[in-house]
């Protein structure tokens, strides 16, 4: 083993997805040594549904991620619901804390971008690193570092394994979750767990200014046949191309036993020929993945871990949406770590950073409480079709669906619906 001593630094940034890079933007931005160890090589993709709900682009925002339209930003102006006989175009709320549109970008080029954005910062960012576990102090059982080997670009071993050390290592490794689970932080299954597939397909509807979202599919005409489990979406990237993909929420992480790619093709069969979903103008395979939600790996800080994006399991039971709070968590994180590299005891450090799950739970515990009940009532498509078809005519309930669905809602002052939400999410025992 190769102990490169020379390149510690003040935080260890496990995954180069966007709650590691936003992590380690902000470390670095804050004067922090920062070293970034990535698996795969950039461009690389990611299985998601591309979608950036207003949240997520005011965390962009906040970052100073140029997102003008020129530089291959596409812009949406709400959600387009189709379900229950109605087909509803529903604006994003007009906030003060939210910009009033979304965005949709490939993540073979979203997740280059925070990545350049993090080493333009000063992040040192070493791809093909496959973290291979966690290094303990001997005394204590604390995080001190990581182990990694250097990876060729189809995952073969390429190199000496090395050491790489910190004071606080940021786990961003995906829903695999390595580092927390060699610390024995394992998932809770009492915990929603999504599942979703996608693909992509060039299509006149590339352009498209709405994000799309399918409440019911159909095994063949609606209301002609059986009514297939989960919920569709189409986001338009703006390049010739559009995201097409579905997924399905269940209550606990038990296993499911549906054929989601077997149910995709159903689907496609079934949609109209001029969208151009067809094999010909399918780009890449039918590609899944699972959604870790509501916190569902705890705690979020232990002994010089921080757990960040879907390794936490922060995921919204609500849209399936990952990105925001992926990014939030890692600008919190990032902020408890410098505070905390500021303080000059020990004692005072580590609290410093154990602020970081208490403010994770302040900010979404609630939301994903309220999350975890919604799923339990959307999870049976037959409930869920009543729902669509009775609740979807009505303004006022779409308006305090559609906020919280995206959870771009005032969290403090706002209308009565947003007082109604941050109400709730206040009352409820907080995930």
């Amino acid at each position: 083993m190769v102990n490169r001593r020379d390149d510690d630094a003040d935080v260890i940034v496990v995954g180069a997805g966007p709650a590691g890079a936003t992590a380690a933007h902000y470390c670095a931005q804050a004067g922090l040594s920062v070293i970034v160890l990535e698996k795969a090589r950039f461009p690389r993709d990611k299985i998601c549904g591309d979608g950036l709900t207003p949240r997520a682009v005011s965390e962009l925002v906040t970052m100073g991620v140029p997102i003008r339209e020129k530089d291959g930003w596409i812009r949406n102006q709400g959600l387009r619901v189709i379900g229950g006989g109605h087909r509803l175009e529903l604006p994003w709320p007009e906030l003060a804390s939210y910009p009033s549109y979304g965005m949709a970008r490939a993540r073979t080029s979203f997740d280059q971008i925070l990545a350049e954005h993090a080493r333009a910062t000063g992040a040192k960012i070493l791809e093909g690193m496959n973290v291979t576990g966690p290094v303990l102090d001997e005394r204590t059982g604390r995080v001190v570092g990581v182990t990694a080997r250097p990876v060729d670009e189809q995952g073969r071993r390429a190199g000496e394994e090395q050491t790489f050390r910190a004071p606080v290592v940021v786990a961003a490794d995906g829903v695999s979750a390595r580092l927390a689970t060699a610390l024995g932080i394992e998932k809770r299954n009492d915990r929603p767990m999504g599942v979703a597939v996608r693909t992509y397909f060039e299509s006149p509807r590339h352009d498209d200014s709405w994000m799309e979202s399918h409440l019911e599919l159909w095994e063949g005409k609606p209301n002609e046949s059986a009514l297939l489990p989960g919920y569709g979406w189409i986001f338009a990237l703006g390049d010739g191309t559009v995201n097409v993909g579905l997924g399905s929420v269940s209550s606990s992480a038990a296993a499911t036993k549906i054929d989601y790619k077997q149910l995709f093709a159903t689907w496609m069969r079934n949609v109209p020929e001029e969208w151009g979903f067809t094999e010909e103008n399918q780009r890449g395979k039918v590609r899944g993945a699972a959604l870790p939600m509501a916190f569902n790996r705890k705690p979020l800080y232990d002994r010089g871990l921080m757990l960040v994006g879907d390794a936490g399991g922060m995921v919204s039971p609500f849209n399936g949406e990952g990105i925001a709070y992926a990014m939030q968590a890692a600008r919190v994180a990032a902020d408890t770590i410098a505070q905390s590299r500021a303080r000059t005891t020990a004692s005072s450090r580590e609290a410093a950073l154990r602020r970081y799950p208490e403010i994770m739970r302040q900010d979404l515990g609630g939301y994903y409480t309220l999350g975890k009940y919604f799923v339990k009532i959307i999870e049976h498509p037959q409930i869920m079709r009543l729902c669509t078809r009775y609740g979807l005519p009505r303004p006022l309930l779409m308006k305090f669906t559609v906020k919280l669905l995206s959870d771009c809602y005032e969290p403090r002052g706002g209308d009565l619906v947003d007082r109604v939400i941050s109400g709730l999410t206040k009352i409820v025992p907080a995930a």
